[in-house]
């Protein structure tokens, strides 16, 4: 190159050293890789519902146990691992487990205070 065109190179204006880098790009096919077995048995647990059922079992758990003490504390744990269950897939444990935590958690805060 001439020095003309290197003039017009700088980095900035007080810096003078002119911009010499080297750039590439890749123009190679990216390798697939293939999908083990382990990876597809997680893959369809998800999707038929048992990536939820432990957090769904404990929700249950908690709210039952909400019924009989403790209502506010266990039945609002039990409302959120419902939650959490029916997000992974277990839909009918976290709804129980969401109606019973929601059913302890009025009659602690609206009819218990009562008697």
């Amino acid at each position: 190159m001439d020095e003309t065109n290197d003039k017009n190179r700088f980095v900035n204006d007080t810096d003078m050293r002119p911009m010499r880098e080297e750039t590439a790009a890749e123009l190679a096919e990216p390798i697939p890789f293939p999908r083990n077995d382990v990876s597809e048995e997680v893959d369809r647990g998800v999707q038929e519902g048992e990536g939820g059922r432990g957090l769904g079992y404990s929700g249950l758990i908690s709210s039952i146990l909400a019924l009989f003490m403790l209502p506010v504390l266990f039945g609002a744990i039990g409302v959120v691992l419902g939650f959490m269950a029916r997000r992974r897939g277990s839909e009918g444990l976290g709804a129980w487990a969401i109606g019973i935590g929601v059913v302890a958690l009025v009659v602690g805060l609206f009819v218990l205070p009562f008697f």
